[in-house]
């Protein structure tokens, strides 16, 4: 959390990669009605008022309780997981084909996933850093969600590339022009 994987994506983006969110992709579920429904059943209306999604709501209910955050992993992760099966059959197809295709997953290595795609990239950046950008972005649950990752160390020593992100943009994207480089010569 913090590391940037979204500036990041958007950056491989600008170099010719086709991307995909599966933050996009659970933001979209949760205006689905089907999954509106299911939390809603689950925790009350209080964490979809006007028939809304609040995130910040289910996320309290998701943290509060191992059994809780697996339940709403349940029944999040097998409809990112088609989704994101339709998008590569979409990259597939595409004329000329991209880049690279790219999937932003945050807990890639904890979800044991790294074997669905050719290639990992971990994103890293120094604590402070990170800190200070969850911070800035208001995440709740910040402890709860760090203590249910990886330490970085061992996201990147289990990458296929680690990219820094402590610097600029420019820096960042120097960097994974570089990573694209190399998936083409692979």
């Amino acid at each position: 959390m913090g590391a940037g994987k979204s500036t990041a994506l958007d950056a491989l983006q600008r170099l010719g990669a086709a991307t995909l969110s599966t933050d996009a992709v659970v933001h979209e579920l949760y205006g689905s009605a089907e999954l509106r429904d299911l939390v809603v059943a689950r925790w009350g209306a209080d964490v979809a008022p006007g028939g809304v999604v609040d995130r910040a709501a289910i996320a309290a209910r998701a943290f509060a309780a191992p059994d809780e955050r697996a339940w709403l992993e349940s029944q999040i992760w097998p409809r990112v997981g088609a989704r994101i099966a339709a998008w590569r059959e979409e990259i597939a197809a595409r004329e000329p084909p991209p880049a690279a295709a790219v999937v932003e997953t945050p807990l890639l290595f904890e979800a044991n996933l790294e074997g669905s795609y050719d290639a990992t990239v971990a994103v890293v950046a120094e604590e402070a850093v990170r800190a200070e950008r969850a911070a800035a972005r208001g995440h709740v649950g910040v402890d709860e969600r760090a203590a249910r990752q990886l330490p970085q160390e061992e996201k990147a020593r289990r990458a296929t590339y680690t990219v820094s992100n402590s610097g600029t943009i420019e820096q960042l994207e120097s960097e994974l022009s570089g990573v694209l480089a190399s998936l083409s010569s692979r």
